[in-house]
């Protein structure tokens, strides 16, 4: 059984650790979990875990958050994934921080990455880990939160909130997406 989880975000430092990149954060301590190393590969940075026999392929696209769709395109027909076993892990200005909601499908939310992703596979019927980060900025200034670093006192929570992320993620890939949903979405 082969698992496609793509976490979401841009690259280069001064995005590095903003909320717009939790999708990142999330496999990049994953990775560090399982003791293995991203490798800069077509359109993404990419590495495999396995996990109760299945192979768990990790991939956090290079194309910047506006053309994500097409990362995730290239890897599932490259790897053979069905959409049934894709995971994308995205921000959500929707959901108070501290809140992770697994869905089946969905809309993209006005969210860049999930339009690209609906743009690109045509539907959306891939399953999304919606990571909560609030919606604590003015009026029109969407853009610099998201793409802001956390507040200190939303720091100390993170950890948590990620390790929560990784076993939602180990979760999908053992027992589906509707059973990890009632264990896991309150």
């Amino acid at each position: 059984m082969k698992y496609l989880i793509v976490g979401l975000g841009n690259i280069g430092p001064e995005y590095a650790d903003t909320r717009h990149n939790i999708g990142f954060m999330v496999l990049d301590e994953m990775a560090k979990q399982e003791n293995v190393k991203f490798y800069n590969m077509r359109l993404a940075y990419y590495t495999e875990v396995n996990y109760k026999s299945r192979t768990l392929y990790l991939i956090k696209p290079t194309t910047y958050m506006n053309l994500s769709g097409k990362a995730l395109n290239h890897w599932m027909k490259e790897l053979k994934i069905p959409v049934e076993n894709v995971l994308v892990i995205v921000d959500d200005i929707a959901l108070p921080l501290g809140t992770l909601r697994l869905k089946p499908k969905g809309s993209a939310a006005g969210h860049n990455g999930l339009k690209h992703i609906e743009a690109t596979l045509g539907n959306n019927e891939y399953a999304r880990l919606r990571f909560g980060v609030s919606d604590n900025y003015p009026k029109g200034r969407q853009v610099d939160y998201v793409l802001s670093g956390f507040d200190d006192d939303e720091k100390p929570e993170l950890p948590a909130l990620i390790d929560r992320s990784i076993e939602i993620i180990k979760s999908f890939a053992t027992i589906g997406t509707e059973l990890t949903m009632t264990k896991y979405n309150r």
